[in-house]
């Protein structure tokens, strides 16, 4: 790098914003379609609830906020995504800025996150409250570290800010502030910070943040927590012995896919200065080892006395992110020279940022050649569009969350409901004509009307089931005449 690259890395964030600004038109360009987590936002963007289910709430309230002002769209979501995204390597480069001396390591950090999969390609794929406990673990990470180094009001503001909206992003988010405050009070030198009065503050404005929830949690604490706890203790009639065994596999496999490729990465920029480095230390080294180590022990605990079976990797994102920054500090801490990796690393970003969209985009038009279709290249708005020539529907009620998102993209006027969901019930009673859709096997299978629709409209309507019908629709990006199946029925259509 040049004296000037080293002085200024403002350039970092510039190719990043071009990145995640890239990665929004290749969203619009892939398909009009949602995936799973974008069709809950959309879906339940209907409403404002303090709490929707086993996910916090704080994606759905943001993204409800933006639908407000901007209208219900692909653009709106994308656009929320790839801007918390670029907050959050933004944040992580000032972090990585505060600690090492090394403008050249700065930027091998910063984009370094790239090189995690489950940030930079599962992220875009589709996650949404992954996301969001990233953007939090970002804000959160910057006020710690800023309050250790330069303390002030407003880094442990920063800190409570990233607090609270953790923890309304996910639940697990809780381990990282904890380990933080352990990692801090095991060193003598940083502990005053802790025992420090603007802690208070910290704490207030996590308090205040996610007040709401709390409320509505202490009532909902079983809907909340089931399906998570059934997730992660899916061990069958298995011992409890094999349970642990289970549980910690499955640990070291999502670690292992987690880091594996940071660390590849890593191996082939630093080659032989790699393993010495790994031997250097300082102070910021050693607290993020005692970080990782306290959540690491977290995640055991949960293993060994919780009955957890199977942690999926991207669960390890609220602690994990900072492996780049780690092995830079580490290499730092070495006195490795940084001229020579550098030019080596900047070649692996840019396939990394040329490759992520272009399988993203290139997944879902390869089903023209290969007939192996993705969720986004389902025809849920061709679907619609027939439909609503045969009548304009009064209110939907769809045979799942990911068809009723897609439908709600298309018709934001009108209540879309979803058979899985029962905490949006609005009074159907005078809308007519009610529209049901649902999804179809593709060979074979009943064609009629789900008996799990059947029981709702006798529950909540005392309806009858209607005559079922059939339509096919093409895919996006389709092979020769392949059609995607979705079932139908009118109540009460007129004429």
């Amino acid at each position: 790098m040049t004296e000037s690259n080293r002085r200024d890395i403002s350039w970092i964030f510039v190719l990043l914003a071009a990145y995640f600004v890239l990665q929004v038109g290749v969203r619009l360009a892939t398909s009009h379609s949602l995936d799973l987590d974008e069709a809950e936002q959309a879906f339940r963007s209907q409403w404002l609830a303090a709490g929707y289910g086993p996910q916090p709430p704080f994606y759905n309230w943001l993204q409800y906020t933006v639908f407000q002002f901007a209208g219900v769209s692909l653009t709106a979501l994308s656009i929320v995504k790839n801007l918390l995204l670029f907050i959050s390597y933004l944040l992580y480069g000032l972090t990585a800025r505060l600690v090492l001396r090394d403008k050249a390591l700065v930027a091998i950090a910063t984009l370094g996150l790239l090189t995690i999969p489950q940030m930079a390609f599962e992220m875009q794929r589709d996650l949404t409250h992954t996301v969001a406990v990233f953007f939090s673990a970002s804000i959160f990470f910057y006020g710690f570290i800023r309050s250790l180094k330069q303390p002030s009001l407003g880094s442990y503001l920063i800190a409570g800010i990233g607090i609270g909206f953790g923890l309304l992003a996910k639940y697990n988010f809780a381990i990282l502030p904890a380990a933080a405050l352990l990692a801090a009070l095991s060193d003598a030198r940083l502990r005053p910070r802790i025992f420090d009065w603007r802690l208070v503050l910290t704490a207030a404005v996590a308090l205040v943040i996610i007040l709401p929830h709390l409320f509505w949690l202490k009532d909902n604490l079983d809907f909340a927590t089931a399906r998570t706890l059934e997730k992660m203790t899916a061990s069958g009639h298995a011992s409890y012995f094999t349970q642990v065994a289970m549980g910690v596999s499955s640990l070291a496999l999502a670690t292992i896919s987690f880091a594996g490729l940071t660390v590849a990465v890593f191996a082939l920029v630093f080659g032989k200065s790699l393993r010495p480095a790994l031997a250097a230390g300082s102070e910021w080294t050693r607290l993020l080892e005692r970080m990782m180590l306290v959540f690491l022990a977290g995640i055991l605990l949960l293993i060994v006395f919780g009955g957890a079976a199977g942690i999926k990797d991207r669960w390890l994102v609220p602690m994990l992110f900072i492996l780049p920054l780690y092995f830079c500090l580490k290499i730092e801490a070495a006195g490795v020279a940084t001229d020579r990796p550098f030019r080596r690393f900047i070649p692996i970003v840019a396939v990394i940022m040329i490759g992520v969209p272009a399988t993203l985009y290139g997944s879902v038009a390869a089903a023209r050649f290969t007939g192996h279709y993705e969720r986004l290249n389902r025809p849920y708005a061709g679907m619609l569009d027939i439909l609503r020539r045969q009548a304009e529907p009064a209110a939907i009620l769809a045979g799942d969350s990911l068809l009723a998102g897609n439908l709600r993209q298309d018709i934001p006027g009108v209540p879309v409901l979803s058979v899985d969901y029962p905490g949006f019930n609005p009074d159907l009673t005078s809308r007519r004509p009610l529209l049901l859709v649902w999804l179809l096997p593709q060979k074979g299978g009943s064609e009629a009307l789900p008996p799990a629709m059947a029981r709702w409209l006798q529950a909540n309507l005392g309806l009858s089931a209607p005559q079922a019908s059939v339509i096919d629709v093409p895919y996006f990006y389709g092979r020769g005449d392949d059609r995607y199946r979705f079932g139908y029925a009118w109540v009460n259509q007129p004429g």
